[in-house]
């Protein structure tokens, strides 16, 4: 079965597109993508900026950067308006205090120990960050089209679940209780703390400690109408998400679990309404004599050496018999998605002999991902 083929050159070439999202299980060549893709459509007349919540560094290196960090840089020897950042969720999270407080309501939360350790490390906040940031890039109007490279696995879709994983921590029953006795006010707020509060403070207490527990009590108190307004954006940007200008490439490999995680971005974007541009199958393996198969070579690699003959021969026949058997079992892979998944546009990347490292490289990926 053939599937569609992919025109990312039309989508980039869309003044209508203004986000692309590049997910993808770990180790496919998301970040690579996103930037090759970036720097073509800067080339081509767009004004660019590439956003990664992807830790590595090899986004700044291939643009020849010598860094990335929360403020977008512009990339030095692209021909058109390109510029690159990458993803602090604290400094993005201490953006949002700054913006949306009052000094000294900004200054209890920011030297808040509790604020400090969920800004760090608190599971899921760089998905709410990268919700956050998006959505800082597209209101501000600066660029024109904006390329998101997210993290590896299936956590690179964690950020479709953000505002509701956000609302469920701000409405559960622990935060609202906590929540009480600063919003009660006055005598009343001891009535809540003694009535409704005294038996799971001890416990608290007991576990946590009683300077902890007051931590928690002072940030929940004075953030609540800072992340309320925050949970309003991230909505907001996921309807966005889902919008016309929005499109989701999905990057894999030619490997079982790698196309077995590409199902499941594609079902899973299908399932929030996501708008699926097609899939991009990065490290497809070819050979130069695609005439010759994989048993003729075998067998005549068999025959050179049992005559003792043309070791050198020999071998470079099965150096090609092994690549003709890995290009089936990758075109395999392919087969089993395309029967899964009929109208998935797909384009092919062929294995490069190097890694891309600098702009001629990502240039030419660029051109390879748009061959049609």
């Amino acid at each position: 079965m053939t599937s569609p083929e992919l025109d990312l050159d039309g989508i980039i070439d869309d003044s209508g597109t203004r986000i692309v999202v590049c997910c993808g299980s770990g180790g496919v060549g998301k970040t690579t993508t996103a930037a090759a893709l970036g720097l073509r459509a800067a080339e081509r007349g767009r004004n660019v900026v590439v956003l990664t919540v992807d830790p590595a560094r090899r986004l700044a290196q291939s643009m020849g950067l010598t860094s990335l960090d929360n403020t977008p840089r512009k990339v030095a020897g692209a021909d058109g308006e390109l510029f690159a950042m990458m993803l602090d969720m604290k400094r993005t999270f201490d953006e949002i205090i700054e913006a949306h407080a009052d000094p000294e309501r900004a200054r209890q939360i920011l030297t808040n120990p509790f604020y400090q350790s969920l800004s760090s490390s608190f599971s899921g906040t760089q998905e709410y960050m990268a919700m956050e940031k998006l959505g800082q890039l597209r209101r501000s109007g600066e660029w024109d089209l904006i390329i998101v490279d997210t993290p590896p696995s299936r956590s690179a879709l964690d950020f479709l679940d953000a505002p509701e994983r956000l609302g469920r921590f701000l409405d559960g029953k622990l935060i609202r209780l906590l929540m009480a006795p600063a919003k009660a006010g006055g005598r009343s707020a001891f009535k809540i703390l003694n009535a409704g509060f005294g038996l799971v403070a001890g416990v608290l207490t007991k576990v946590l400690g009683a300077q902890v527990l007051k931590d928690i009590q002072t940030f929940v108190s004075a953030l609540d109408a800072v992340f309320g307004g925050f949970r309003q954006r991230a909505e907001q940007t996921y309807k966005l998400l889902q919008a016309p200008g929005t499109a989701f490439i999905v990057v894999a490999t030619p490997e079982r679990d790698a196309m077995r995680e590409a199902s499941y971005f594609v079902e899973r974007l299908a399932e929030e309404r996501m708008p699926l541009a097609g899939l991009v199958i990065n490290r497809v393996h070819r050979s130069p004599a695609p005439d010759l198969s994989a048993a003729r070579s075998t067998a005549a690699a068999e025959d050179l050496e049992s005559r003792g003959e043309h070791e050198l021969t020999a071998a470079v026949l099965r150096l090609h018999a092994g690549r003709m058997q890995l290009a089936a079992r990758e075109h395999r892979e392919q087969e089993h998605f395309a029967s899964a998944h009929p109208t998935v546009p797909v384009t092919q990347v062929p294995a490069m002999s190097q890694d891309v490292h600098d702009l001629d490289g990502l240039r030419e990926i660029g051109e390879l991902l748009a061959k049609r």
